[in-house]
This record gives C-alpha cells, structure tokens and sequence, in this order.
C-alpha cells in the first residue's frame, strides 16, 4: 500500500510539473505569436493556458492585448479586469484597461486606471502620457500640464514633451503658452515639421502673419504631410492676394487629405472670389457632401447659386442658414432677392418683412448675428503619435518597442479586424469523409456515438464532421462513382441474406457516396430507406445508435443542400414544397434532440434553418442550447451573435462575436469593428 501511494504521488507530481512546463511553453509561444503581430494565434495559445490554469493574470492579459489590436475592446475589457482580480500588482493590466477605457470614452475610468499602473511604475513615461491625454480630452487641462511638467522635470530637453505641452495649451485655450512651448520645440528639434507646423497655426491665429509663413514655409520644406499645413498656408497667401500660390496649396492639401471639407472650402471661396463659379460650386458641393452639419457652407453656396441664377437652390441654401442662424439678416435679403427673380413676391416679401423686424433689434441681436463665413483654418494638431488609437502592447508587458513592421501573407495574421468580411451566418455542420480542418477552432468536431459507429469500420473510411468541404478532383469523383455500383451490386444480390443492420449500412454508405457526388436526391431516398427499416426510437446498441444518429442528421442536411442547388441553379420553387421540406428538416433535428439531447449539431444546424425562415427569436434558443451542450462551440457564438445584431440587441451581439474571435473565427474581429 506504502508502495502504491509513493506511484501516486510520483505520477501526480510529474503530472504537475508537465502542466507547468506545458502552461509555460504555451505562454511563451504565445507572447511570441503576440509579438510578430499573429494576434488570432496567440489568442488561441493564451486560450489553452486560461483553461488549465485559469488562476494566472498573465494569459488574461495578454489575450486582452491581443483582442485591443483586433477592435474587440469590450472582450480585452472584460479580460484585464479578470487579470486584476486574479492579481492586483501588473501596471500593464491597468494601463491596458486604462487605454480601453480611453477607446470607450469612460475617461474617469480610463484615469483612475493610468493613476494605478503608475503606483507600480510612477516614472513611466507612456503611463504619464496616456494619462495626460485623457485628463487634457476630459477638459482637466490644470492636472494634464501637471503631468507633463512632471516629464519635463526629469527630460528638460525634452521636444516631444514641450510639443505635448503646447497641444494642451491650445485645447485650453492659452496660446501664449502653446507659443511658448512650440518655440522651445522648434528650438531643440528644428528638423521636426510637426514642430513648425504647430507654431505656425499659432501664430496664424494670434495674427502674426509673417511669423507663421515663415513657419509654414519650413514645415513644407521639411517634407510635411499635413494638409493642414497648406490649407493654413493657402490661407496666408489668399489673404495676400498670391492666388495662384493659394491654389496650388488648396490642390495640394486636398491631394493629402481628400477627405477634409475645409480643403474644398477654401478653395471655393477662392475660386469664388476670381469668378469661377461653377468650380466654386463644385467645391461648396463637396465640402458639404463631407461636413453636412456645418450650414455655414451653405451661405457661400447659396451666393454662387444667386451668381449662376440657380434662384432655388439659392434659396434652399440661405433657408438650412437661418434654421441655424435664425438673426443673421443677410440672409433673408438674399433670399428675398432669389425669391423676386422666381417671381415670388409674395415669400420675397415675407423674408424682407422678417429682416426688416431683425434690423429695429440689431443692438439687442448684435451678438446672435454672427456667422464666420470666412476661410477656415485647420485646427486638428499635427502629432507625431496619436494616443488615442495607438496602443503599445511592449509598454503594457514592459518591453522595448519594436522597431520594424512585419509583412504576412496568412489570411490570419495582423490586423485581420481590417480584412472585409460578408455578414452571414457559418454554415450547417455535415458528415462526411472529408473535411478542411481549421486549426485554431477550439469547436469538437466530435460525438462519441459517431465515433463509436466509426470503430465499426463499416463504411469504407470514417465520417467527420466537417463545416468546409473540400472540393474534389476528377479522379476522386470516378472513385466515388465506382463505389456507388459497387454498392448497388451488393444490395441486389444479398437480397434477404444479411441483417437489418447490415442493409441499412449498405444503404446509408451508398448515400453518403451519392452526397459526395451531389446527387443529394437519390442519397434522401437511401436515407429514407433506412429510417423505414430501422427502429423509431434510438437503438440500444452503440453501433445502430451511430447510425441512426447519421442518418436523421444526414437526411436533414441533404435536404437543405437540394434547396440550395435548385435555388443556385434558377429552379422554379414551389413555395409549398420549401415549407415542406423545411418542415421536414425541422423534424429530422427534433428527432435528434429528443433521443440524443447532448448531440449539440442538432442545435445548431436547427438554429440555422430558422435563421433562414427569420425566426430569430427560436434561432436564438436554439443556438444557446447548443452552446450548453459544447461551451466552446465556436460557430454557435458567431451566429447567435449576429442574430443578436439582426433583432438590434447589438450589445449581445458583440460580446458573442468576440467569443467567437476568442475561439478561432478570426472573420468576427472584422464584424466588431463595423458594429461596435
């Protein structure tokens, strides 16, 4: 007995130390995986580490890491807290739940974090960064200057961080001291463009002109790739009369930054003012198309529209206008003016009654008739990095940055968030003898009673449940061909000399050969034959129960796959056939759950037929019980997620679609980034 407890306790503590050595391993291919940017793999490691030792910080947190770098900030949320409950001392894991906080616009939150990682680290200088960041965008100007003064006690020649200093100055509105700063900037890095571009528009808008030309001028010089640089210089020029330098600066920016309306803007009122209308129009047109919420376009628009005797357009622009800007006389006498020349002197008149009411009160309404309708300076600051979507993974693990970028070929890899998928359902799972297998699902693609039938050998290779057929070549397909005569010369000759059993293996191997080869009708038919041969009720015996499983499961599939053919090939559908073969299909899977309730493919393919007749609601039930019979079924969360987002329960939605990233289906990352 002695003996025998001392083998126990040597198995046991091998056992220890291979799940140790296991866990570590894991960990470490992991963090490897995480840091050539193969975020989906090295989910799939950490995965594995939190299943046998769910008590350690670390694989939450760099499985957090990863999730931020895939859009998933709700599921790395979720994971950092889980890292600080299992151990409150790791900065990294608040510093990371501080920056999804800061995603999330919870900033006290996102604070309150960046002040605990830097108990544990009080001089780190992303820590301090981040959290001056967030102070600065919950309008705590005071505590983020704090924060930077702090970093400039320790780096006094610091440029970044006077550049740091200058940006929070202007969001406070002090651009003495954002002057300040940006002179020292300027000063210690002359070979920074962000440094004399930020001085630039400062001195535009203290009125320094010459200043910020010469400013602007060496910020293009250095090579910038700003727009706001030659939009703010085209500016200069236009109000000096250079039009042709101010063009080619509004050509310029919008060739960097198409997208920005102030571009067009600009542009327009320059083109404007030389008589160019119709380009002017052009421009108005496309500044509003990408800022429809700034009316203000639509008071130059509607002056060029007046210009060009687009009287009504006219008076649509001046009307949007005075629905903002409800005291601003010019323009009720614009629009007048656009309503006499369309012979409206009935509304031309109510317009000028209504300035002339404005007009008596102009003291009083002195301050509420301003609009800026003058040439727009960029505002957005030039940074060299932006803290509010860039997120340092080597900070959160306290390692160095790395320095290059890595290129992959692996539909898999990086940030696979931005790789375009279709939003559908995965499809039914099948059996069948092949199967593309996806290594990172942590799905089963396994039962037991299959298995068991499996060991029979009674079909010529073993059945797989597969969610990716492969798609066969000639030669597979003759094999196929040959095997379904073969068969139907063994069924014609043994006639009554072999048991029930033996046919309706015979029969239901023939119609797994016919599937293969698409002729899913005559494989129904095989099936039929064999539910009508076999018992009602689930046999006793593991190798009929096996069978009887395939079949209801097989028959149910095929059925669809017809559907699918005939619709893909442009079958007239009788409408009452659809629902009756839906119905029957229903019922194949009903008969699954009834006898074998743990078979949880019988869930979930159920689900996705009642997706497909819109019942979402069933659809839902169904794949949750699919989830409680394999907790770890990866296609059920993805579709139950987005059948959440179908009904607008998107909040669900998303928490099931980042599980199933977090089980493999990389496609959902995609799908949260868009949703969200």
């Amino acid at each position: 007995m002695r003996r025998l407890k001392i083998i126990i306790l040597f198995i046991c503590s091998s056992a220890i130390c291979m799940a140790q050595m296991n866990t570590d391993r894991l960990t470490a291919i992991g963090r490897n995986a995480l840091y050539f940017d193969d975020y989906v793999l090295s989910i799939q490691y950490f995965n594995q580490v939190i299943k046998l030792k769910p008590y350690l910080a670390e694989p939450y947190l760099y499985r957090a890491i990863a999730k931020i770098q895939l859009g998933d900030l709700k599921g790395a949320e979720k994971d950092c807290s889980q890292a600080i409950s299992n151990s409150p001392f790791l900065p990294g894991a608040y510093y990371t739940r501080g920056f999804i906080y800061r995603g999330l616009n919870e900033l006290d939150k996102a604070e309150q974090d960046f002040s605990e990682a830097l108990i544990f680290s009080p001089e780190n200088k992303t820590y301090i960064l981040l959290r001056a960041d967030v102070r600065a965008a919950n309008k705590k100007y005071d505590e983020a200057l704090q924060d930077i003064d702090f970093l400039l006690s320790k780096e006094s020649e610091s440029p970044s961080f006077h550049f740091e200093k200058g940006v929070i100055s202007m969001s406070k509105q002090d651009t003495l001291q954002a002057l300040s700063s940006f002179n020292k900037a300027v000063e210690l890095d002359g070979q920074n463009a962000a440094n004399w571009s930020a001085r630039g528009l400062v001195n535009s808008m203290l009125g320094n002109e010459d200043e910020a030309l010469v400013d602007l001028n060496q910020a293009v010089n250095l090579g910038t790739t700003w727009a706001g640089d030659y939009i703010n210089r085209g500016i200069l020029f236009y109000r000096r009369h250079n039009y042709r330098g101010a063009m080619s600066d509004y050509d310029k920016a919008i060739q960097l930054n198409p997208q920005d309306a102030n571009c067009y803007y600009n542009r327009g009122l320059l083109r404007q003012e030389l008589g160019d209308y119709n380009n002017a129009l052009d421009d108005y047109n496309s500044a509003l198309a990408l800022s429809p919420e700034n009316t203000e376009i639509h008071y130059q628009r509607g002056v060029v529209n007046l210009q060009l005797k687009n009287w009504q357009d006219a008076v649509e622009d001046f009307d949007a206008l005075i629905a903002k800007y409800p005291y601003f006389l010019p323009s009720y006498y614009l629009a007048s003016q656009a309503k006499t020349s369309l012979g409206e002197t009935k509304a031309a008149y109510r317009y000028r009654a209504k300035a002339d009411e404005l007009e008596k009160n102009k003291d009083k309404l002195q301050n509420q008739q301003q609009v800026n309708t003058d040439v727009q300076l960029s505002q957005a600051q030039p940074q060299k990095k932006d803290r509010r979507k860039e997120f340092s993974n080597h900070a959160a693990q306290n390692q160095q940055e790395k320095q290059d970028e890595d290129k992959y070929k692996s539909v898999a890899r990086g940030a696979v968030q931005n790789k375009y998928v279709d939003v559908v359902n995965q499809p039914n799972i099948t059996l069948n003898y092949y199967s593309n297998k996806d290594e990172l699902r942590r799905t089963a693609y396994y039962h037991y009673t299959i298995d068991d039938f499996n060991r029979l050998s009674t079909l010529p290779s073993s059945l797989q449940f597969t969610i990716q057929e492969i798609a066969l070549t000639a030669d597979m397909i003759n094999r196929h061909f040959e095997q379904i005569s073969r068969l139907t010369d063994r069924l014609e000759e043994s006639g009554n000399n072999i048991s029930d059993y033996q046919r309706c293996s015979l029969l239901f191997s023939r119609a797994i050969e016919f599937a293969i080869v698409q002729d899913y009708k005559s494989a129904i038919e095989d099936c039929n034959r064999v539910i009508y041969i076999m018992p009602t009720t689930i046999p006793a015996s593991m190798g009929e129960r096996g069978l009887w499983i395939a079949t209801y499961f097989s028959r149910a599939n095929w059925r669809y796959k017809l559907l699918e053919y005939q619709s893909s090939a442009g079958d007239e559908a009788d409408k009452e056939q659809v629902k009756l073969d839906f119905e029957l299909m229903l019922r194949d899977y009903d008969q699954l759950i009834l006898n074998q309730p743990d078979f949880s493919f019988s869930y979930y393919n159920k689900a996705n037929m009642l997706c497909v007749q819109r019942d979402f609601r069933a659809a839902i039930d169904y794949y949750t019980q699919a989830i409680s019979a394999d907790s770890e079924f990866a296609e059920a969360y993805f579709n139950r997620g987005l059948t959440y987002i179908y009904i607008e329960e998107t909040d669900k939605g998303l928490a099931d679609l980042s599980k199933a990233g977090e089980l493999g289906i990389y496609q959902a990352y995609n799908l949260i980034s868009r949703f969200k």
